[in-house]
């Protein structure tokens, strides 16, 4: 009898114990800083998973994401990538950041611009990214000049085009990236490589008892689209693609590499969710996963309308998932407006981290929302907008967003009104039945215009390049950096806006991609022009010992043959001397 008795209370005496050691343990899980993990994919549109109602694409993963997470219904972010990744990294409008577009010298980012890895990293964060960065390539704007421990990245915009290494021939399985500045050979398809890469370095730091920010913005599904996961797109190419695409005459090889390049990032976010849970770390991560623009083609975009490239709902409006299992039970979800520029002092909220004194941001953090706080949320327009061209023009191409209206002006120049509480396909314009309500709008758009325009002496310019540095001795200068002169889209000619830091010599190589016997080279630098001619096994022409003072200049390289030019040549320096 006396067994029977103290049974249960030992019984009881145990449970209490592994109770409150469990809950002591959980306290000091939730005490540490969170683990961050920001996934943003390239050109996937709103419509692109399961969750959001396509009946087509597979995406088991990021649907059980979806499901588990909190999630800001009514999310937005610039029509097209880099303006997206500059208000991403900084909390801050993208035109003040000097990234206006996605190319020819309009996607590198101001220096003086403070990145979210920046302030975690003063934390105590290891800091990675490993996928596409855009927002500049050389120094002092790549990643790693910008708060990154480690990158893993492809230059430009994407693989396969002008800025990627020659020798990669527009692949994405296998592809040469750049790993701390370095090119490296990797092996296995692009996305498959960077959450490799990144699980690696969560594991290194999960070792080494250090809070992590991991930032996974894949190029896929952006295009090309001939170097795709094969069984995905034999699996996709066998199935009735027409009713989710709204092309005239579709491409259903094209929609079909989309969609397998779509499943192939979320097989990885199943891979990276079972690394997360074998290391016991899934209760205080948090894993964020949105896209930068809208699809790439016409296709379902959950009732919406447009396109990436569009200020149009389907152009602009993505997904928001911010799974943190400590924090959200999944299923909490608000309502309220918010942007990319939003995201940064969202996370830095949740991580306890402090803004730096002094800095100015434009976005404010949403994570009382999310939990559901009764918080003062004044209402507040967000403001979008994009268009080709070097100086950014009032009112051509924007998008501005309140709770109820959205006012949005296209290339056309013409002005409508939508009531997106009620009409989120946009197709009631309402701008004469409302045109005081349009006046009152463009007056509000106008000062922002003049706000954003202004916050530097000259806000437009094109950031340079800082060559001669101790942090990159070698330079290699690409089309996607470059101020167009000649041509149209990516230029017959242009020229390079550079830096040198202190005086120096440099050996200076024009390398185009296949070798072009009897072809001219002019290397036009800081007054001085220099001439070559291509031989018949070397598509590269090198001149030596180029002297450089200090001071603002600008480059100029051409390959020439009478009449006849070769766009996009790279430019190679490398410092071999200082004074």
């Amino acid at each position: 009898m006396k067994k029977h008795k103290i049974l249960p209370f030992f019984v009881i005496f145990t449970l209490v114990v592994l109770f409150q050691s469990c809950r002591t343990t959980r306290e000091k899980v939730l005490k540490k800083h969170p683990n961050i993990i920001l996934i943003m994919t390239d050109d996937q549109g709103y419509g692109d998973l399961g969750f959001t109602g396509n009946p087509i694409i597979e995406t088991p993963n990021m649907d059980a994401m979806a499901s588990r997470s909190a999630t800001m219904h009514n999310f937005y972010v610039s029509p097209v990538c880099a303006p997206t990744r500059a208000s991403l990294m900084t909390g801050r409008y993208n035109y003040r950041t000097g990234v206006t577009d996605t190319y020819i010298g309009r996607a590198m980012m101001h220096t003086d611009e403070v990145t979210i890895a920046e302030i975690l990293k003063k934390a105590g964060y290891a800091t990675g990214i490993f996928g596409k960065w855009h927002l500049g390539d050389c120094y002092p704007m790549r990643p790693m000049d910008q708060g990154f421990d480690e990158s893993l990245v492809l230059k430009g915009g994407g693989l396969a085009q002008p800025s990627e290494p020659f020798e990669n021939h527009g692949r994405y399985h296998d592809p040469l990236l750049f790993h701390n500045g370095q090119m490296v050979q990797t092996m296995g398809y692009c996305t498959d490589v960077y959450f490799k890469n990144a699980t690696s370095f969560i594991k290194k730091n999960v070792e080494a008892d250090k809070p992590f920010f991991v930032y996974i913005p894949t190029n896929a599904p952006h295009g090309p689209f001939h170097d795709v996961p094969g069984e995905l797109f034999d699996a996709y190419r066998s199935m009735d693609l027409a009713p989710v695409s709204y092309e005239d005459k579709p491409d259903l090889n094209r929609l079909a590499a989309i969609f397998a390049m779509i499943e192939n990032i979320d097989e990885n976010i199943g891979r990276l969710f079972h690394t997360l849970e074998e290391l016991g770390i899934e209760d205080n991560t948090i894993v964020v996963f949105l896209t930068d623009n809208g699809p790439n083609t016409r296709r379902y975009v959950g009732g919406l309308r447009g396109m990436k490239g569009e200020v149009l709902e389907g152009g602009i409006r993505t997904v928001f998932f911010m799974y943190w299992p400590s924090v959200f039970k999944g299923g909490e979800s608000s309502d309220m407006r918010a942007a990319h520029y939003d995201v940064m002092p969202t996370l830095l909220d949740a991580a306890g981290v402090p803004l730096p004194e002094g800095l100015r941001i434009d976005g404010r953090s949403f994570l009382p929302l999310l939990k559901g706080e009764e918080v003062s949320w004044p209402e507040r327009h967000l403001f979008l907008q994009w268009h080709r061209g070097y100086v950014p023009q009032p009112a051509k191409h924007f998008a501005m967003i309140g709770q109820k209206w959205k006012l949005l002006s296209s290339d056309s120049g013409k002005f409508e009104l939508y009531n997106i509480d009620i009409d989120l396909g946009e197709t009631n314009d309402l701008a004469k039945q409302e045109p005081g309500r349009v006046e009152k709008m463009k007056a509000e758009y106008l000062r922002w215009f003049e706000d954003v325009s202004s916050t530097r002496k000259d806000n437009y310019a094109i950031p340079r390049i800082v060559i001669g540095s101790d942090k990159e001795t070698k330079t290699i200068l690409t089309v996607q950096d470059w101020r167009r002169t000649a041509g149209r889209g990516w230029g017959l000619k242009g020229k390079w806006l550079l830096t040198v830091e202190r005086p120096a010599t440099f050996d200076i190589t024009i390398r185009v991609s296949k070798p072009m016997p009897g072809w001219d080279a002019t290397l036009t630098v800081a007054g001085q022009q220099l001439k070559g001619v291509f031989d018949a096994l070397k598509p590269m022409v090198t001149f030596k010992q180029v002297h450089l003072d200090a001071g603002d200049i600008e480059l100029e390289a051409t390959v020439t043959k009478g009449n006849k030019i070769e766009p996009w040549e790279h430019v190679i320096l490398k410092r071999v001397s200082t004074d």
